[in-house]
């Protein structure tokens, strides 16, 4: 392992179906205790990312490759028989980020991911909470089993942090 670079998710990058409802990545894999995540939009179209155990982690993950053994089974025998005026019309206009800000994206995640990584496992564990999983913060701190306030200078804190790092 190069000593400068932390060691990434070992899952080679996919390509994805664009009706595909989830994405799934970790966390810390490089630690003793890595963190496994899905990110999904609700019905209403919020974005919503929750911890999940490895066992679930791994189950999504086989689902993606099956996803995409299908995906190259589609692309190699049948699509092209399914090829009509409209669907051809439809793919050529159809909206296509350019690589420049797909990479950007991608980046712009991948430094979040290590930021958070980087922060103190409680601060970490609340800031997901809150942001990814939706919890307000009386529901963190029933489940932390503490004090509302503590939640809330728990999270500033670990905001503070984040924007020291991105705005260094």
């Amino acid at each position: 392992m190069d000593v400068y670079r932390p060691k990434k998710d070992p899952r080679p990058c996919r390509r994805k179906d664009k009706d595909n409802p989830y994405e799934i990545f970790s966390v810390g894999i490089d630690t003793d205790s890595p963190h496994f995540y899905v990110s999904f939009k609700d019905g209403q179209g919020v974005q919503i990312c929750m911890e999940i155990d490895k066992a679930v982690f791994d189950l999504l993950d086989r689902f993606e490759l099956d996803d995409l053994s299908f995906l190259n089974e589609w692309d190699r025998h049948i699509e092209h028989s399914e090829l009509t005026e409209t669907a051809l019309h439809a793919r050529a206009f159809a909206d296509i980020e350019s690589v420049e800000i797909t990479a950007d994206k991608s980046m712009r995640n991948e430094q979040l991911r290590r930021a958070i990584a980087a922060l103190p496992e409680i601060q970490r564990r609340r800031l997901v909470m809150y942001y990814f999983d939706g919890l307000t913060y009386e529901e963190i701190a029933e489940r932390e089993r503490c004090t509302h306030p503590a939640v809330i200078k728990s999270v500033k804190a670990a905001i503070s942090k984040l924007k020291k790092y991105f705005f260094k």
